[in-house]
């Protein structure tokens, strides 16, 4: 807009001197239209020029990676201790938020018990093969007396020194005996497979706590909050007594980090033809009146919405597309300069130097600034 002006201010001013200063010919009405014929037409030229080879946004916006500080507590927890204030910078591994923290201090200490009790069982399991073993031993002694027995009555029955009845009770005694080997064999397996269940080299039962201890440590390390990253919180509402876990579930604060800030500048397609990462960028920030800011090209996010097609029963529908056309975002790295002070969501304008035409990029920079310059009075009123 400001070159827009200049331009056209010089222009008039060409033309009074042209025909009224100097008077190098008179000035009608033919001359008239030529001389807004042929204005218009080297404006036109110069613009299509710039806004190709020197793109420019007013809609820049800061961007600044924010993460959600969402408890991760299975159970209603109450929120006992707010370790942090609002927009106060803290470091990483600070601790920003400690809930109660004793539910899960008990679970830890019964798992623990229970741990203890499952290895020490471990040890029962082990004895019980021996058990089982020595009464196997027993059964198998009980079996081989008994098929002694049968064999000596059945040699006495024959001859009559005994008798038949002897002879059939010996006979009953084998089979018990060895239905109770049958029976101390199973239990010697059934004590093996307990003793043997493991899961790499672990008892399965011992495992299975393990596993459930990691768990409650785990929620017990939830009961505390610290800071992800360099940052700080922002639009604090959470108070001591506020409840959460099973019947609240979501943020209850919102991390702005430090690192990595950009810049976010929309542009109509049709600019972005000579745009490059690597190109050279100066943004102008609202809250910074007269102030330029140096970067670079990062990205271009070749993307936008209406590209996007979601699975749908409904078929789509290709209406008539909107005029202009949709815009692109280029995103900008900006130089270290001042860098700690870029709010998020502070906005600003944008220009991008692609190479190309160079002789029109101090327009531009003449633009820029006097946008930038322009930030100590607007927006109005006083």
């Amino acid at each position: 807009m400001v070159v827009a002006l200049a331009m056209a201010f010089v222009y008039a001013i060409f033309c009074w001197l042209f025909f009224f200063k100097f008077k190098v010919r008179k000035f009608t009405p033919a001359w008239g239209v030529c001389t807004v014929f042929i204005g218009g037409h080297v404006a036109l030229f110069f613009f299509i020029l710039l806004r190709f080879n020197q793109p420019y946004s007013i809609d820049a916006t800061i961007i600044r990676r924010t993460i959600q500080l969402v408890p991760r507590l299975p159970e209603p927890t109450l929120l006992t201790e707010v370790l942090v204030k609002p927009n106060v910078p803290v470091k990483k591994g600070d601790p920003l938020f400690r809930f109660d923290d004793r539910l899960y201090t008990y679970q830890v200490n019964e798992l623990k018990a229970s741990l203890a009790a499952a290895e020490q069982n471990v040890k029962v399991l082990q004895v019980d093969i021996e058990a089982a073993e020595a009464d196997l031993e027993i059964s198998k002694s009980q079996e081989a007396f008994a098929t002694e027995q049968v064999a000596r009555f059945e040699g006495l029955t024959k001859t009559g020194a005994a008798r038949v009845e002897s002879l059939q009770q010996w006979q009953t005694n084998l089979a018990s005996a060895q239905a109770s080997i049958a029976e101390s064999r199973a239990n010697v397996k059934k004590a093996r497979l307990a003793y043997e269940s493991d899961i790499d080299g672990v008892n399965t039962q011992v495992a299975e706590i393990q596993a459930k201890l990691q768990q409650a440590e785990y929620y017990l390390e939830q009961t505390t909050i610290y800071a992800p990253e360099d940052g700080f919180v922002i639009n604090l509402q959470a108070r001591p007594g506020l409840v959460v876990g099973a019947l609240r579930m979501g943020a209850i604060a919102s991390f702005i980090c430090d690192e990595d800030p950009y810049v976010l500048a929309p542009f109509w397609q049709e600019h972005l033809k000579y745009v490059k990462p690597g190109q050279d960028v100066e943004v102008a920030l609202d809250f910074f009146p007269g102030y330029i800011f140096n970067g670079k090209v990062e990205a271009i996010w070749w993307a936008t919405g209406q590209g996007q097609m979601t699975p749908s029963a409904n078929l789509p529908e290709f209406g008539a597309q909107p005029i202009p056309k949709g815009k692109f975002a280029v995103q900008i790295r900006m130089d270290a300069d001042k860098i700690d002070r870029l709010s998020a969501g502070g906005q600003g304008a944008v220009a991008i130097y692609t190479g190309n035409n160079t002789s029109l990029k101090p327009f531009r920079k003449i633009e820029i600034r006097a946008y930038s310059w322009g930030n100590w009075l607007y927006p109005l009123p006083f």
